[in-house]
């Protein structure tokens, strides 16, 4: 079992910059890893594992925003496709330094 957290937080004050980043905290310290900045995942080893984390999402929410909490299962998470960018393009190397004798 799997469980993504889907967020849209304000950023516009500082206090809202304050909740977001600690929302964001709290999901790392309860075992979730970022997918993308606002896409959080964890795996969880039961559905009564899963109902613990969702309750404590529900209570770590900030005042404002929209979170979205979804459940999927191994075989689910099993068939996702990620495509990454081309890889960088190599750096020349640097210049000579120029001696003088």
């Amino acid at each position: 079992m799997w469980l993504f957290v889907f967020f849209d937080l304000p950023t516009e004050t500082a206090k809202d910059r304050k909740n977001a980043a600690g929302f964001r905290k709290n999901l790392l310290k309860d075992g979730f890893d970022m997918m993308q900045y606002s896409v959080y995942t964890r795996h969880c080893a039961s559905s009564e594992s899963a109902d613990v984390h969702e309750k404590r999402i529900n209570s770590l929410l900030p005042p404002f925003g929209k979170v979205s909490v979804l459940r999927i299962t191994d075989k689910q998470f099993g068939n996702i496709l990620n495509f990454w960018g081309r890889a960088e393009v190599p750096k020349p190397p640097p210049p000579m330094q120029l001696e003088l004798f």
